[in-house]
């Protein structure tokens, strides 16, 4: 299969898909949304990947829509979307990569602004590079975000701070970054990376069912209450302990040794 604007690539059980326009700061086309939200669907689908990592190249992570190209589009059409442009554009990211069960990771090498940030947003853990910069700039523009940062923004860093952050469109370094939660970790720039192939690495080792199953209680359990989280725990709980996987954990733990996970 072919993409265009991205390069998707695999390596063991870990899949990376690197924005590539870095001459355009990896501003988003329509042609690179649906390459990325075709790599999304492979990896799902492909039960020998167990880890995705989204990175970019350049000086940028991603800087959002491409606006230039945005209206080209436009004056080659009576300016309305394709119901296709609207499942594969980039709204359909947040549902998209939480839907798809395996651990994604970002790995953001430097400018994440608008839609750009909220793409971060929508990945599990983000590792930063020391030269990251971050901004929710839609306010300059007279905009809100609508890719999913009012809706993951307050739950990562606190009301208040989202507030701050959208309404006054400000950029924040790496370091600001970590210290508020928008990040996982900060790295030095030349060991991005590497710290990310390390976390994906022990991530992949793990055992995959239940990383699958754990992020699914994790996000579901945000718009639940306590007893429901907790139902939704114990019917996975219950599936898990069936599996091959824990198995060969409870094995490993009394032969200690570092158990060999299948996924089975």
């Amino acid at each position: 299969m072919e993409y265009t604007d991205i390069i998707y690539t695999k390596e063991g059980n870990i899949a990376t898909i690197t924005l590539d326009r870095a001459e355009r700061m990896n501003a988003f086309t329509p042609e690179m949304s649906h390459s990325i939200y075709r790599a999304v669907q492979d990896t799902a689908q492909d039960d020998s990947v167990r880890v995705l990592i989204i990175a970019g190249k350049g000086r940028a992570f991603c800087t959002g829509a491409d606006v230039k190209a945005m209206a080209k589009r436009l004056d080659r059409s009576d300016g309305e979307g394709s119901d296709e442009d609207m499942r594969f554009g980039n709204a359909g990211f947040p549902v998209l990569f939480r839907t798809m069960e395996k651990p994604i990771i970002a790995s953001i090498n430097g400018l994440a602004v608008g839609g750009g940030l909220d793409f971060a947003c929508c990945c599990d853990i983000r590792i930063a590079s020391d030269q990251a910069r971050f901004a929710e700039v839609f306010i300059r523009r007279g905009l809100i975000p609508a890719l999913g940062g009012t809706f993951f923004l307050p739950r990562m860093i606190g009301v208040d701070k989202a507030c701050e952050m959208i309404w006054t469109g400000d950029i924040i370094d790496a370091w600001e970054a970590e210290r508020i939660g928008l990040v996982t970790k900060v790295v030095l720039h030349d060991e991005l990376e590497i710290a990310t192939w390390e976390l994906a690495e022990k991530l992949a080792k793990g055992p995959p069912l239940a990383m699958q199953r754990a992020k699914r209680a994790i996000y579901e359990g945000l718009t639940m209450d306590l007893q429901s989280n907790l139902d939704l725990a114990g019917s996975l709980l219950k599936e898990l302990r069936e599996t091959e996987d824990h198995k060969e954990g409870a094995k490993a733990f009394i032969e200690k040794r570092e158990p060999f996970f299948k996924g089975r």
